[in-house]
């Protein structure tokens, strides 16, 4: 059976950006973000759950979310989910915990600010639209503007 492993997130930092660049000269940055959920109780009360979800980037994104954010600043991203597994030196016992590794990102807002807007960063624009078809080139190559006559045939 297929799967898919996407996920959206939009949140504010938790803590400034960590970075690091590994021996070969990869650029790492790890941050978390805090996602709030605001809900009502069967009894009319509201409620915020928050969850804290800590996220990795890689390349260019690790360096530009690492000069441009900071703590409290909002942030769209999306990535995949995946399982880390380590063994708790202390006790022995085996611990994981779910993370998400960075595909694309967006700045939101400004700082603490939940108004939702924003420009997509520079690494977002100069990746193509997976979810889109490539654009039609006119079946028209003489530069006629009358390109009704192109779509007559077509039953829909």
């Amino acid at each position: 059976m297929a799967s898919f492993n996407k996920v959206i997130l939009m949140g504010n930092l938790t803590r400034d950006p960590e970075m690091r660049v590994t021996p070969n000269g990869l650029s790492i940055c790890k941050f978390s973000i805090a996602v709030n959920r605001i809900y009502s109780t069967a009894d009319g009360e509201r409620r915020e759950e928050v969850t804290f979800i800590d996220i990795d980037s890689f390349g260019r994104q690790a360096e530009t979310i690492g000069k441009y954010m900071t703590k409290g600043r909002g942030i769209l991203v999306e990535g995949r989910l995946r399982l880390d597994q380590w063994e708790d030196k202390e006790s022995g016992q085996k611990r994981s915990k779910l993370g998400v590794v960075l595909d694309t990102f967006q700045f939101v807002g400004g700082r603490g600010d939940d108004s939702g807007g924003g420009g997509a960063s520079s690494e977002q624009r100069e990746q193509p639209d997976r979810h889109s078809p490539p654009a039609r080139k006119s079946a028209d190559s003489s530069g006629s503007k009358d390109d009704d006559s192109v779509h007559d045939d077509v039953p829909f």
